[in-house]
């Protein structure tokens, strides 16, 4: 009787270790849909960023343009400035 339950309880053990496989399977393929879902979120951030990053640059081109045409002088002395500072920070 003794023998009789260690083979049951090995049978059951074996049963159950089979089922590991395919919960791993699962399980990393439930983790390459959430990375995926993930890569694809960033990637519409970046895109987002990128869109707005452009219109913030039309928007100071226009503006350096409009000022260059009504204050030159004082547009290349604030590019001096700007350059200075940046200069300054560089070197830091």
């Amino acid at each position: 009787m003794a023998q009789s339950s260690q083979y049951n309880e090995r049978s059951a053990l074996a049963d159950e270790g089979s089922d590991h496989p395919g919960k791993t399977t699962d399980q990393i393929n439930k983790v390459a849909d959430q990375a995926e879902g993930l890569a694809s979120t960033m990637s519409q951030q970046v895109h987002a960023a990128s869109d707005h990053a452009e219109e913030v640059i039309g928007n100071v081109k226009g503006a350096v343009d409009k000022s260059l045409k009504n204050q030159p002088v004082r547009t290349l002395a604030l590019a001096a400035v700007v350059g200075f500072v940046l200069g300054a920070l560089w070197k830091s």
